[in-house]
């Protein structure tokens, strides 16, 4: 008995989970696809900001000896050289273009000698070269001054720098070494008051003479010497001023015989006992009197916005930053709407509040209050030279002129009618003394509220020192 086979196909049925997992992989290789495809597509489209490729001739340019290499330097201070008007972009400016500013090189003309006498010998010979580069922008009291031998030029130097110049007429690339192997840093200082950087450098150059190797010596003996050299030192200078008997009878004639101005003697003797910020006698205006820009000049204004930024962006001052002058009048420099007003104060408060920390940085009792205080370069600088500290400690008489300058600012801060109880906070002094020093400037002294009020009179009257005259 023969069996008949079904010829009709075979339905196999597939479970969903079977189905899934096929259905991922071909989504996966569809997805691999069209990526390859559309990175095709992009490698064969052109880039819209692709720049065209240069194929240069290098050059290089060695040391000269008759010429000199380019000088590079740069401002840590923010400043630019190329800033004109904010309106620049405009079709028409409105005011002038500001003129660039000058640039000076010096080199030293000894150095420069020996340097190219061994660069005959030795190529490496005017690395060792001595440049300072003096960048003067025009209407200004500040300078930017860099040199190649002292300061941030003096830290170890791995590399070797070199400025490349690219000419694309001619698609060359110039390699060639800079001016002292330094990238010089440009920092602000005052206008003309480099001689103590100059006297400095001399000292490093040897270009001193005798008398002033000797006088550095003998200020060193005295300052670091024992009791014994001290003594003969005094010894030494009280023989060398000694002169002929002779010559000195003939001096005590002349004296004698020389007229002698007594208004000038006693203004003079009357201005070094007060030893106080220049003034105008004949002034009939309080802010003529003593003139600002004869305390702060012209180019330390911008250096002193500390205060006023802080209250544009609404933030409080630190009572343990600043004295406490400064903090009680923060809330009037808040209620000002005059901007320039507003500014002007602050770099007021910024520059009282300078200046006692110098002072207190320079005393025994107010170190550790100044220990964090940070001053501007140029603050610090023009400090130094003003009261001229031996060693850590300031003299008596440059005590008093920066007191003097603290007050007189304070005038300025409390439209000349002020209370000295805060400042003699500030400045750890009796409130009698202070008001002593206050009378020194030719201020008066008023009761009001069971206080003291300071005002400034004018013409300026100034006490007249006690005279004791001898009987004869």
């Amino acid at each position: 008995m023969g069996m008949e086979l079904d010829s009709s196909p075979l339905l196999v049925s597939e479970s969903p989970q079977t189905a899934t997992k096929k259905s991922k992989k071909k989504r996966k290789r569809e997805k691999e696809r069209d990526d390859g495809a559309a990175a095709a597509q992009l490698q064969n489209e052109p880039t819209i900001n692709e720049q065209p490729r240069l194929d240069v001739k290098l050059e290089l340019v060695n040391n000269q000896v008759d010429k000199t290499p380019p000088v590079v330097g740069y401002f840590p201070s923010g400043y630019n050289p190329h800033k004109t008007n904010d309106i620049n972009d405009a079709q028409e400016p409105i005011l002038p273009l500001a003129a660039p500013p000058s640039v000076k090189l010096y080199r030293n003309a000894q150095r420069a000698k020996v340097e190219k006498s061994s660069s005959e010998k030795n190529e490496k010979g005017r690395t060792s070269e001595r440049l300072e580069l003096v960048v003067s922008p025009n209407g200004s009291n500040v300078e930017f001054v860099g040199n190649s031998y002292k300061g941030e030029a003096m830290a170890a130097q791995l590399c070797t720098y070199a400025l490349g110049v690219l000419d694309k007429a001619t698609q060359t690339l110039k390699i060639m070494p800079i001016a002292g192997n330094k990238i010089l840093r440009l920092e602000p200082k005052l206008r003309g008051s480099l001689a103590a950087d100059k006297e400095h450098a001399n000292f490093e150059n040897g270009e001193i003479t005798a008398e002033q190797r000797a006088a550095r010596i003998r200020q060193l003996n005295v300052q670091y010497g024992p009791k014994k050299s001290i003594i003969q030192d005094k010894k030494m200078q009280a023989l060398r001023k000694g002169d002929d008997p002779l010559s000195q009878k003939d001096l005590g004639r002349k004296i004698e015989n020389a007229p002698i101005n007594k208004d000038a003697l006693e203004s003079t003797s009357g201005h070094s006992a007060r030893n106080i910020p220049p003034y105008n006698s004949s002034a009939i205006t309080p802010q003529e009197a003593y003139p600002l820009d004869g305390i702060i000049l012209t180019g330390e204004w911008d250096f002193l916005e500390d205060i006023y930024k802080i209250l544009q962006v609404g933030g409080e001052v630190a009572s343990n930053a600043y004295p406490t002058f400064v903090c009680n009048r923060i809330q009037k420099l808040r209620e000002i709407q005059d901007e320039v007003e507003k500014k002007r104060l602050s770099c007021i408060f910024s520059y009282i509040t300078h200046l006692i920390k110098f002072k207190d940085q320079h005393s025994m009792d107010g170190v550790a209050s100044a220990r964090n205080h940070q001053f501007p370069s140029i603050i610090r600088q023009k400090f130094f030279e003003m009261f001229n500290p031996e060693t850590r400690r300031l003299s008596v008489d440059k005590i008093d002129l920066l007191i003097s300058y603290v007050l007189v600012l304070t005038l300025y801060a409390d439209d000349f009618r002020t209370f000295p109880a805060d400042v003699s906070n500030d400045l750890r002094m009796n409130p009698a003394t202070v008001k002593s020093h206050y009378r020194n400037l030719g201020c008066k002294m008023e009761r009001e509220k069971n206080k003291y009020l300071v005002t400034l009179s004018v013409p300026l009257e100034f006490p007249q020192p006690n005279r004791k005259f001898r009987k004869r």
